[in-house]
């Protein structure tokens, strides 16, 4: 990159080259969005750009980036940033990045709370006399419990994460994005995390209207074969579910029906294939409806959702 002008258009047409030979999926894409990231610009601004030369210290600047890049780091950890439902989330190597099938969860979750979408009136959330209460398990990032914070604005919502470092990170974006008043950061194991709520008058037992998680779901065995994305870079206690891929599961459905109000909901977002094992799971902890299943785009079971039976 050096001995020569280096513009806008041409870097980003000898990067594309050079990711697509790393087997970067979408190198123009990343190439724009590295290149953009760096010169604090939108991808728009690149286009009306593209004559513009790059400096001896921002091809520098430039050259590091897309050798991080072309080492298969994440995107995502190099710029810093993820969109996730029409938010920007801070990303760090402490959390999972956020992706777009979990807006699957999002949307459903909302529905439930809100009764929006056709048919929503059956399985919206029964009129109460307290704010809706929302239990976000394996928050990570924390774009879950802020994607619905934001959007459902009578919401109280608890998020809980055994990992402080991804408590750090989301707590941020939920400062981000103007609800860190209504959103409680707990640490702890799954509904352990409720030991360490802040004291108040009131001792009785938190029951939630809604229970959510996307949590870790693949199986050990599976990791080292995983795209080098995840597989070197995201965090291993963020994507190992054990040896069948469960594990969270397991815990978090056997313990949900003592965390939810009567009628109150479980959701989770599971991986391809595992729809049915959590559907059994669900049937056989008692206490629940019979559970629905809703699919992805790619018409992948990507949610599970029960209702608690009331008592």
């Amino acid at each position: 990159m050096s001995g020569e002008t280096w513009t806008v258009l041409k870097i980003i047409q000898w990067t594309t080259e050079y990711l697509k030979g790393k087997s970067i999926d979408n190198p123009r894409l990343d190439s724009e969005v590295l290149l953009a990231n760096l010169l604090k610009l939108d991808r728009v601004g690149l286009y009306l750009n593209f004559d513009r030369p790059l400096s001896k210290e921002e091809l520098s600047s430039f050259r590091e980036i897309v050798k991080r890049r072309g080492s298969r780091e994440p995107l995502q950890y190099i710029t810093g940033q993820q969109e996730f439902w029409s938010l920007d989330f801070k990303v760090t190597p402490d959390v999972l990045i956020p992706r777009p099938e979990t807006e699957i969860l999002v949307e459903e979750a909302i529905k439930v709370v809100s009764g929006q979408g056709s048919g929503a009136s059956e399985n919206r959330l029964p009129t109460t006399d307290h704010r809706p209460l929302i239990f976000d398990l394996c928050t990570g990032s924390g774009c879950i419990a802020v994607s619905l914070a934001h959007e459902l604005e009578d919401a109280l919502v608890y998020a809980a994460d055994a990992s402080e470092a991804a408590l750090k990170v989301a707590r941020e974006n939920a400062k981000k994005n103007g609800v860190q008043d209504r959103v409680t950061f707990l640490k702890g194991d799954l509904y352990g995390a409720l030991e360490n709520r802040p004291p108040t008058t009131d001792h009785r037992p938190l029951l939630f209207d809604l229970i959510v998680s996307n949590p870790p779901y693949i199986k050990n065995i599976d990791i080292p074969h995983i795209q080098p994305e995840v597989r070197d870079y995201e965090p291993k206690m963020a994507v190992d579910g054990g040896t069948e891929g469960l594990d969270f599961y397991k815990r978090i459905v056997a313990d949900a029906p003592n965390h939810l109000s009567p009628h109150g909901w479980l959701m989770v977002e599971v991986g391809e294939g595992q729809a049915e094992a959590v559907s059994e799971m669900m049937k056989d902890a008692g206490g629940f409806d019979s559970p629905l299943t809703v699919k992805d785009l790619a018409g992948i079971e990507r949610v599970v959702k029960a209702r608690k039976l009331s008592v």
